[in-house]
Parts: C-alpha cells; sequence; structure tokens
C-alpha cells in the first residue's frame, strides 16, 4: 500500500515539474500546491519600504498562493542590482530619481547601467516619499538651501536616500557634496552622529510617519529637529526641477514637532522585471489580480501611506516601461472597479490612476555618481 507522505510528495513533485516547464498542470491530487516561494527587496529595517513589501506579502501575496519574503536592504540603488542578478528577487522598491538615474547613466553610454536597467519594469508608481534634512535642535541653519559646506550624511551608498541627497545638492548649488563633507552613514548611525556633533546635517528619505522617528527617544527627538524648504529661495526653484513640495505634519509626529515643516518629496515605485516564462508570468499576473482585489485591505489595515497610493497607471516618460502581463491584468480590473462604482451610483469614483542573469563585472575606477549606483568597484 502506497504512504500517504509518499502520495504528497509525488504530487509536489510534479507541480514543481509543471511551474518549471511553464505548463498549466491539473491538480489532480487532493493536495494544494505549496505558495510559489519569491522575494523583494525593500529598504532599512525601520524605513517605509520594509513595512510597504510586509504589507505587500500579507495582503495580496498570500492570497495570491504566493510566499513572498520580504529583504531589507541598503536602500533603491541595491535593490536595482538585485532585482537584476539575485534569484528568486521577483519584485523591488525604487525610488523614481534612482530608476532615472540608471536610464540617463544608460543613455550616456555606461554598458552595465544599460544591462541593468534595460530589461526592468514598473509594476505601478506607489506614494511620494519626504526628504528629512535634519540637525541639532541647537543648530543656526534654519532652511534647507543653508547646507551648503556642511557636514553631511547622506546614506549608504547604493540607498536611494545617497541618491536623491547628491542630486538635491547638486541642483541647489551646481556643485556635488566636496567628499570631504560626505558621510555614507545609516539612519539611525546618522542621527546618533548628528546628536555627539560629528555631522551637521542627516538627510534621511522616508515616507511619514516613519518608523524611525516615531521609536526613537523622546529626550533624544528634542536634540534634534527639521529644517524647512523656503519657497523663495533660488536653490528651491532648482531643486524643484527635479523633485516636488510637500509637509511633514505634526500629525505624523506630535511627540516631536509642533508645526508643519515644507520640504521635498521623490516618488516609489514597485518594479519587476521583463520575465518570460509561462510559469512566472502566470504568477505575477495573480499577483496583479490579488493586488487590485485587495486594495482597499491594503489602505484600510496597512501602512498609512497606502492611503496616498492611487490604483492607476499613469503615463510614463520616456524609457520607462510598465511589464505588460500585469499592466493588462491591473488596467481590466480597474476598470471593473471603476465600472462597479458608477453602476452603485458612487459618489466617488473608482480612480483609474490607480535574478535571472548573472551579474556583470564592475569597472575598477568611475565617477562619484557611478559608486552611488553601485555600478564599480567600491
Amino acid at each position: 500500500m502506497v504512504s500517504s507522505q509518499f502520495m504528497r510528495n509525488a504530487a509536489r513533485g510534479a507541480l514543481a515539474l509543471c511551474a518549471l516547464v511553464g505548463l498549466a498542470c491539473a491538480a489532480q491530487s487532493g493536495y494544494a500546491a505549496d505558495p510559489v516561494p519569491y522575494k523583494i527587496t525593500t529598504g532599512q529595517e525601520r524605513g517605509t519600504y520594509i513595512q510597504i513589501g510586509q504589507d505587500l506579502s500579507k495582503y495580496v501575496a498570500e492570497p495570491a498562493g504566493m510566499d513572498l519574503e520580504v529583504l531589507p536592504s541598503k536602500g533603491s540603488a541595491e535593490n536595482v542590482q538585485r532585482m537584476r542578478y539575485e534569484p528568486g528577487v521577483k519584485f523591488a522598491l525604487v525610488q523614481s530619481d534612482v530608476y532615472q538615474a540608471y536610464l540617463d547613466m544608460a543613455n550616456s553610454g555606461n554598458a552595465e547601467a544599460g544591462r541593468i536597467i534595460q530589461p526592468l519594469r514598473l509594476i505601478m508608481p506607489l506614494y511620494d516619499e519626504e526628504i528629512y534634512f535634519v540637525v541639532r535642535s541647537d543648530s543656526p541653519l534654519k532652511n534647507i538651501n543653508e547646507i551648503k559646506g556642511k557636514n553631511i550624511s547622506v546614506g549608504p551608498i547604493g540607498s536611494g536616500t545617497a541618491q536623491s541627497a547628491e542630486t538635491l545638492y547638486r541642483l541647489m548649488f551646481g556643485e556635488p557634496i566636496p567628499e570631504a563633507n560626505e558621510q555614507h552613514f545609516n539612519n539611525e548611525d546618522a542621527l546618533a552622529k548628528l546628536i555627539v556633533r560629528k555631522i551637521d546635517v542627516a538627510v534621511i528619505v522616508a515616507g511619514q510617519p516613519a518608523k524611525l522617528f516615531q521609536d526613537m527617544n523622546p529626550e533624544l527627538l528634542q536634540q534634534i529637529k527639521l529644517l524647512r524648504l523656503d519657497p523663495s529661495a533660488p536653490e528651491t526653484a532648482r531643486a524643484k526641477q527635479t523633485y516636488f513640495p510637500a509637509t511633514i505634519r505634526t500629525t505624523s509626529y506630535p511627540n516631536w514637532i509642533q508645526e508643519d515643516t515644507p520640504t521635498l518629496t521623490v516618488k516609489a515605485f514597485l518594479v519587476t522585471y521583463d520575465y518570460g516564462l509561462r510559469g512566472t508570468v502566470g504568477a505575477l499576473s495573480k499577483f496583479a489580480d490579488s493586488l487590485c482585489t485587495n486594495f482597499d485591505t491594503l489602505q484600510a489595515s496597512g501602512h498609512p501611506k497606502w492611503k496616498q497610493v492611487h490604483l492607476e497607471l499613469p503615463p510614463l516618460t520616456r524609457g520607462w516601461k510598465y511589464y505588460p502581463p500585469m499592466e493588462k491584468h491591473l488596467r481590466a480590473c480597474i476598470a471593473k472597479r471603476a465600472a462597479l462604482a458608477q453602476s452603485q451610483g458612487s459618489a466617488q469614483t473608482v480612480s483609474a490612476r490607480g535574478a535571472d542573469a548573472a551579474g556583470q563585472k564592475k569597472k575598477s575606477t568611475c565617477t562619484a555618481e557611478e559608486k552611488l549606483l553601485l555600478l564599480c568597484d567600491q
């Protein structure tokens, strides 16, 4: 007599073979298929990205039959690299300015940047991340445009924060941050160095409310403050060529800031790869259906930033592309939601906004911008 364990293993083996060759096999066993094991790269342990990844794993991947492992990382540039080359990584969270920087670098003739970014595809835009310029409470600095020449922590090399800080400084002052003034601490270390006067400014990119500040000791919070965006400063006008004004609200940090603080933002995107295998295409299509179906749950039960996400696929700038199979499923689901809302006479229309290759050898010498994008040896 054949044991039930043997039958279970045989059934799972058959399903695994089907997934490997990309066939749609009928489930002839009474046992359900194991969840598809995929990974998503996010951000630092107490940042917003990792919480967004956890929400996607719980509320989207799990209902779609996917076991989505949430991986911490230094940030967006590292996520792009791992999305391209690390086995099992099927999703990444990436800042818009980092994605654009890879495209620009590729268009300027950098072959490695082209190899990395060319097969990556967008799933959908998410939300705007606020850029925090933090100084000590007793600092004479008041506005963001006053940081020129200061000792600044811009975040780890490979992080989206580093890319944003570098780009903003260059836009505002027409020159890069002097090498002697640039530090690459993670968020927690940057705040610690700030408090003990080892640096003058810490630049942190995180969607509010950021767990980093929410979990911080109240006594330490009183030793730091935020710089404000001065709308009349010429440096601000130059920064707004790429970034957008935003407000860090007192309601996000009632135990820290006493008034709303104007700042700048960068857009976050959910990114994947231009997969062609039938099994992977099918799994990602189910993920897209689940994302649309469970979008209300994400907004109700996920990180507060989900309330700022619109279920939409807006037109993209040149060089940016959606992943066609997921785009097809998302647009179809978005259309159904809109039709349902209209048929119910809703006053509020549902918004229609709504690594498979081996790594390449990096250059031994490179520019500062190439270092930020992890396009060369450190």
